[in-house]
């Protein structure tokens, strides 16, 4: 099951998921895009394959990445849904102590 927080936590891993949703990329090239170094590209890179949202295939001696559409909306819809939920749950709550207040009710 993919962890999208753990997918999306760090701002790399964000930029590298932008990134391929315009395009594929080869390691190197996505190497290319950002200051840090190869390792830590490949680290990302390893996340984002292990939480099912980048596929990798070898092309000779390279490996070429690209963002799994389906899968990344699919956990995106799910996440939007948990935020939505949360929000909800917060505003009621203030709902409810605001009219409280005006009820005479003291918090």
């Amino acid at each position: 099951m993919t962890d999208i927080y753990r997918a999306i936590a760090d701002p790399t891993r964000r930029k590298i998921l932008t990134l391929l949703s315009r395009n594929e990329y080869t390691q190197s090239e996505l190497v290319d895009r950002f200051t840090i170094s190869q390792p830590a590209v490949k680290k990302h890179l390893e996340i984002l394959v292990e939480e099912d949202l980048v596929a990798e295939r070898k092309e000779g001696r390279y490996r070429v990445y690209s963002l799994k559409r389906d899968n990344f909306k699919h956990q995106y819809e799910k996440l939007q849904q948990e935020i939505g939920s949360v929000l909800d749950n917060k505003l009621m709550n203030l709902k409810k102590y605001l009219e409280g207040e005006s009820d005479g009710e003291s918090h």
